[in-house]
């Protein structure tokens, strides 16, 4: 039954609304009520995150900046400044609100300031005591662990050289190792049961509180729903605050539950962490640090994963996901995944592109161009173009061999079942990934609504397979909305497509203009020039594009109301990605399919807006293929991973330098450096803004090695070459330049591998258009059968003559490449061709579509050890609780027998408060 909600609705916000926040004025810009800590203190707790007590752990950091009333005046004009009084009124005024209702929460809160220039830094540092953390946990079905587990490796490849008795050299001995549980979903009437339950400072790892905290921040309202005034992410795009963030490991105080240190019994005292700070950075160990062993975790996967000299070692994926959450950690364990079965493609690739250099040098028709000299007088390829000898394009003839021969046919099969083995694999180890990480039916059973969605729903309907009031959007606006959302994609498409005709037609102009030039040099390169710079200026206007798009999609998907964070990220990549393949695609497509192909003949050209269509090169298209695949596909790698590595370090330097150089002086006058505590040093680094970047990145780079890996085999390699250094630059951002992200759960990649498997089968498609099409593979092989097998003469079986009307009015004859005859007329020949070509279309489509069923067939999705784990663990859980229910029971009833008995004398009430 669906139910309006009100303003005034309880369930608008998760925390308790009540009055008091007033009691505490440590939260206002003009007076401080807490005491600041002194000196000692910072210098104290600067090395771990933890309040000026030394013991209660910093679970969030909120940060803003106001201007102090003695400068405010001094800023600007009397009406600028009355306009930017209002709004920091407003400013305060929400923060306020916001605020007050989360100290009602009962979250515990510190607040320091630092003056920066004419700016004062607020930084409110919050942790969330006990009572809400078990609250929360249970509403959020945080697994918790029940029993711990020896650890098994899983790594198929290890297996495999351990049973070839090969050393493994991408093994690593990485500490602190993460223990592995049997878990099951938190219950706070079951606390007793849990491993660990009596460790409350432990008890829920570090990123579980995140996820607590964060889920309290965006839920809380601090003004009206319907203007959706509701949530953390809203007050930062408002500027109200400048920053929200979990802060990074510090040097290790109290160790994990999980860690071989960890002591049930842990005095209060020794939490108080040493002053350690490390001039280079929190994250690099000292050399005192490495002798010791006493690695944070954020200092472990530095040395471990984002060090440049672990770059043929294994990911420690184990790590990466203690530390950043299931959903970091299944990117990069896709990307490492992906980059392994690289390999094999980049070795068979380079071998068939070193077969082409070999078949290069010994082909007929190559030969026969190059010692034509006079033989072949080519027709103008334009009105005032000037009449050219075959013969000039030998070395492009030459080269275009390297991409087109017979292994053209092998490698193309071989990258169609490449990708479909690859994906099948990836199931099996998201399966397992999943299950080991205690997230294999989240998005089925234990995914709940988007915080957003929760704040802003306008009803409320009972889930009908859980009985409880859930938040509602009805399907039917949402359907409006995405209808009405997919008429500005078609239009933003739409204006792709006009820059694509732009671009052909620059390359068009170009060619004309440069073949009437007069120069030898631009006449025979006009074709390569036009369609190098034409690349060049498609990428350009691609990454232009892109960045435009990428906001609009952002709105798009927010107002469509998605329910649950999975469903929002799916809508949202669905989007960006349908924009990106045709920005991507087009040109490339277009040189695959199009281009050549509606030409015409001399005489009877065919023009598009009154310019006339492109011709393929004399080496053909796929050679201008491969040139725009190594434009496009490198030159985007080179700018990504140029911007991966420049943008960051700049971004990072200079919100140093501007915002946080403050320095004092010693005894003797000199300035030195301030030894900042770690909100103040988290807080210069980056906003981590997401994986989709990345998974973009990658997939399409998986597009460009399938779709049209058969004009350039050695896509492969420069993929795998890039992958190197993608892991570790992606690693060294996680680690050293951006904030910690807020943990966030996943069940696998998310709809990315749906679009992984879209691309597999558009592939064997588009392999097959481009040898029967593009390719001289069967005119070739229909040469050698019913003409001559040494392929003497193909040359001039490809070139029909000029028509007998465009003869007479140059006087001269001319050839041109088609087949057809005098009167320009298609041939017998054209139309056995075709017949041949669309049978090879569906013989290789067919046959690589029954292969890869016959494999995904073959390969279980889910590997049968994973099943029977998953069974096991649902088994031993189920089990363990109900044994730990029967002993709790009998101790119960023990207790109580004892207490009758007047002989034991013992105070078991005093001794079982005790021992709790």
């Amino acid at each position: 039954m669906q139910q309006r909600r009100t303003m005034d609705d309880p369930r608008c916000s998760l925390v308790s609304q009540d009055n008091r926040g007033a009691r505490y004025g440590s939260l206002s810009e003009e007076s401080i009520a807490m005491p600041q800590p002194s000196d000692a203190a910072l210098g104290q707790k600067s090395a771990a995150n933890v309040f000026s007590d030394g013991c209660t752990r910093i679970d969030f950091v909120l940060v803003w900046e106001t201007i102090p009333r003695e400068l405010s005046g001094q800023q600007d004009s009397h009406e600028n400044g009355g306009l930017q009084e209002r709004s920091a009124t407003t400013h305060r005024t929400w923060r306020k609100k916001f605020l007050d209702k989360l100290h009602a929460a009962g979250i515990h809160m510190e607040k320091h300031m630092t003056r920066v220039e004419k700016k004062m830094v607020h930084y409110l540092l919050l942790s969330v005591p006990w009572s809400v953390q078990c609250y929360y946990a249970e509403e959020l079905q945080l697994h918790v662990p029940l029993q711990a587990l020896p650890r098994q490796t899983s790594n198929w490849s290890a297996s495999v050289l351990w049973w070839l008795g090969i050393p493994n050299l991408m093994a690593q001995e990485v500490p602190n190792l993460p223990l592995d549980y049997y878990t099951c979903p938190f219950k706070a009437n079951k606390l007793c049961w849990f491993l660990g339950s009596n460790e409350q400072d432990t008890f829920f790892s570090t990123t579980q509180r995140h996820q607590i905290v964060y889920e309290i921040l965006a839920t809380t309202q601090y003004g009206h729903s319907r203007e959706r005034e509701v949530g953390v992410d809203r007050l930062l795009s408002e500027n109200v605050f400048t920053a929200a963030f979990p802060l990074h490991e510090a040097r290790p105080h109290c160790p994990p539950r999980d860690h071989p240190a960890a002591s049930p019994a842990r005095p209060a005292s020794l939490c108080r962490p040493t002053p350690c700070l490390s001039p280079q950075g929190p994250y690099k160990p000292r050399p005192e640090e490495l002798a010791a062993g006493g690695l944070s975790q954020r200092q472990v996967l530095f040395r471990y994963w984002a060090s440049w000299s672990k770059w043929s070692k294994y990911q420690p994926l184990d790590h990466v996901r203690t530390y950043f959450g299931e959903k970091v950690a299944f990117y990069f364990a896709w990307l490492g995944f992906y980059t392994g079965w690289l390999l094999p493609a980049a070795v068979v690739g380079t071998v068939v592109f070193v077969a082409g250099i070999f078949l290069m040098f010994s082909d007929v028709p190559s030969q026969e161009i190059c010692a034509s000299e006079e033989q072949y007088w080519m027709c103008p390829l334009c009105k005032t173009c000037p009449y050219w000898q075959l013969s000039k394009m030998c070395r492009t003839f030459m080269a275009g061999r390297l991409f087109d021969h017979g292994g053209t046919i092998f490698f193309s099969i071989f990258m169609s079942l490449w990708a479909v083995l690859f994906l099948e694999f990836w199931k099996r180890t998201n399966a397992s990934l999943a299950h080991h990480w205690d997230c294999f039916e989240f998005e089925d059973i234990e995914e709940r609504p988007r915080p957003q969605f929760t704040a802003m729903a306008p009803m409320t309907i009972i889930n009908p397979v859980t009985g409880a009031e859930e938040p509602y959007f009805p399907k039917s606006s949402r359907l409006h909305r995405i209808l009405a959302g997919s008429m500005i994609i078609i239009m933003m498409i739409a204006m792709v497509v006009m820059f694509v005709v732009s671009v052909i037609l620059y390359r068009a102009v170009v060619a004309i203009l440069l073949s009437s030039s007069g120069y030898f040099w631009f006449v025979a390169s006009a074709s390569r020039i036009a369609s190098i710079t034409g690349s060049v200026v498609n990428l350009i206007i691609i990454l232009i594009l892109s960045k435009i798009y990428t906001s609009l999609a952002h709105f798009l998907t927010k107002w469509e109301m998605h329910r649950t964070q999975t469903k929002y990220e799916d809508a949202f990549t669905f989007k960006v990605f349908i924009f990106q393949f045709v920005t991507f695609y087009s040109s490339p497509i277009y040189i695959a399919f199009f281009k050549g192909k509606f030409v015409g003949y001399p005489g009877n050209y065919l023009s598009f807006l009154g310019v006339r269509n492109e011709e393929c090169s004399p080496g053909g298209c796929f050679i201008e293929l491969a040139q725009e695949l190594l434009v496009i596909m490198v030159g985007k790698q080179i700018i990504n991973n140029v911007q991966e590595v420049a943008i960051p370090k700049l971004k990072c330097w200079w919100h140093k330098h501007k915002l946080f150089s403050t320095k004092k002086e010693d005894e003797e006058g000199t300035s030195v450096p301030v030894e900042q505590a770690p909100w103040v040093m988290d807080h210069q680094l980056l906003v981590f803004e997401g994986l989709f970047d990345e998974y973009l990145e990658m997939v399409l780079q998986f597009g460009f090695i399938t779709i049209f890996v058969a004009a350039c085999p050695l896509a492969p390699l420069f993929a795998l070459l890039n992958n190197w250094v993608e892991i570790r630059l992606d690693a060294h951002k996680f680690i050293c330049d951006y904030r910690r992200p807020v943990a966030e759960r996943a069940q696998g990649i998310g709809i990315w591998f749906s679009i992984l498997k879209a691309i597999t089968h558009l592939a064997v498609i588009s392999n097959a258009f481009l040898i029967a099409f593009t390719s001289d593979f069967l005119p070739r092989t229909y040469y050698e059968y019913v003409h001559d097998s040494s392929l003497r003469g193909y040359v001039n079986f490809t070139l029909a003559y000029a028509p007998w009307d465009f003869v007479l009015q140059s006087n001269i004859t001319c050839r041109y490449r088609a087949f057809r005859d005098r009167d320009g007329n298609l041939t017998l020949t054209y139309w056995q061709l075709l017949a041949i070509r669309l049978s090879f279309i569906i013989a290789f489509e067919h046959v690589v579509f029954f292969i890869g069923r016959v494999i995904a067939w073959l390969v279980p999705d889910i590997p049968e050890s994973v099943e029977v784990k998953v069974k096991r663990e649902r088994y031993l859980a189920k089990e363990a609780l109900a044994e730990n229910k029967v002993l709790f029971e009998r101790r119960e009833t023990r207790s109580k027998a004892s207490i009758t008995d007047p002989a034991a004398g013992r105070d078991w009430e005093t001794e079982q408060f005790s021992s709790s």
